[in-house]
């Protein structure tokens, strides 16, 4: 499983922001009012001004992913994954769920906290190899892609919503280009300056890294109930 453990930065002087980042997570991980594949636990508030959630370590690690992109984006989050484990069967509430996936999960954000990270992201797998090494690796993916949307520009980040908008289209340069009232030329030229492509093609990768990190996860966890 993936535990996402979120905790909100400079609470005191920002005032509590779990409402709207609840929103934000409702709309990525619904679809029509029903939870999206891989979401087993809703995210909901667990105390204060943190909020958790649980995927499944299959169609939920490329929606982990978007969800981790999406806190980034938004700023303002300490974002912890923790992978492996959960005590079944899970309760309608994460505040209520425990296993070794949620202990990772809360040292990951404790870990995202500090100060050193510009992106504050971490992810904690098993501390056997090669599980802790893969962890890593998708810490360090997250962390670059948290990075490539912090420097992303305004007018960047417009023609990358608008794409999305459109990507069912036939022809969505062209029809985000109109959209915008610019040229396909000119959106050619933001998608490349945001590094557009490049995120689309390393998200998978991430997403793959964090399916074989809770894989390995859950391989350790299940031989210490032996």
């Amino acid at each position: 499983m993936i535990v996402l453990t979120v905790d909100q930065r400079g609470s005191t002087s920002r005032g509590d922001l779990v409402p709207q980042v609840l929103e934000l997570l409702g709309d990525r991980t619904t679809d029509g009012g029903r939870p999206r594949a891989g979401v087993r636990v809703a995210f909901d508030r667990t105390v204060g001004d943190e909020v958790q959630g649980v995927l499944d370590g299959d169609d939920g690690a490329a929606l982990a992913v978007a969800v981790v992109a999406d806190l980034l984006r938004e700023g303002g989050w300490s974002v912890g994954v923790g992978v492996g484990v959960v005590h079944e069967p899970l309760p309608a509430a994460s505040r209520a769920a425990s296993g070794p996936a949620f202990v990772r999960a809360r040292e990951a954000v404790e870990d995202a906290k500090r100060r050193g990270h510009v992106v504050p992201v971490a992810v904690v797998g098993t501390a056997e190899e090669p599980g802790a090494t893969i962890a890593a690796d998708a810490q360090a993916l997250l962390r670059l892609l948290g990075a490539v949307a912090a420097r992303r520009s305004a007018a960047g980040w417009e023609a990358v919503d608008t794409l999305g908008r459109h990507e069912a289209s036939a022809a969505p340069q062209r029809e985000t280009a109109e959209a915008l009232g610019v040229s396909e030329q000119a959106v050619s030229q933001r998608l490349r300056t945001a590094l557009w492509a490049e995120e689309q093609a390393v998200r998978p990768l991430a997403a793959r890294l964090l399916r074989a990190a809770d894989a390995a996860a859950g391989a350790a966890d299940g031989a210490g109930e032996d």
